[in-house]
């Protein structure tokens, strides 16, 4: 069975407009995971991947913690991450939600040659080989594939 996965900082939740966010980041403050806006229409998104997920594809979120934070500060970055997903894409049931210690090789994470990602970090894409996808077009490429 084929997995689509997303990244979520940069790709789908827009962290890095959050002002001031790389100084939160290293003050362990949670606050721009909680509050980035997302970065694609959001109801579209989750209209196509639930199209998706009833056509039998799996639903995967590979996202990384924070670069210089402490192992509780992370726990807390996890929790932000799955909380900003409930809030955002409630009517989506994810197949699995990693969010790892940054800078772990996402492509660990694949179940097939077929599975494909969506990730802002050209470096993730290119470890991943086959189907990595930026962050540009994510709607238009999932239609694609419905």
């Amino acid at each position: 069975m084929r997995t689509i996965y997303f990244d979520m900082d940069g790709t789908i939740a827009d962290l890095y407009s959050v002002t001031d966010w790389l100084e939160n980041l290293r003050a362990e403050n949670t606050l721009p995971y909680e509050i980035a806006k997302p970065l694609v229409r959001l109801a579209s998104l989750a209209r196509i991947l639930n199209n998706l997920q009833r056509k039998g594809y799996r639903l995967g979120i590979i996202s990384w913690t924070s670069k210089c934070g402490s192992d509780e500060y992370n726990k807390k970055v996890t929790a932000a991450k799955e909380k900003w997903l409930k809030t955002h894409l409630k009517s989506v049931k994810f197949d699995e939600i990693n969010i790892v210690k940054y800078g772990t090789n996402k492509d660990l994470f694949r179940h097939t040659d077929e599975d494909l990602i969506f990730d802002d970090e050209e470096k993730n894409r290119k470890s991943w080989g086959g189907q990595a996808y930026d962050v540009n077009n994510i709607l238009e490429i999932l239609k694609g594939i419905s």
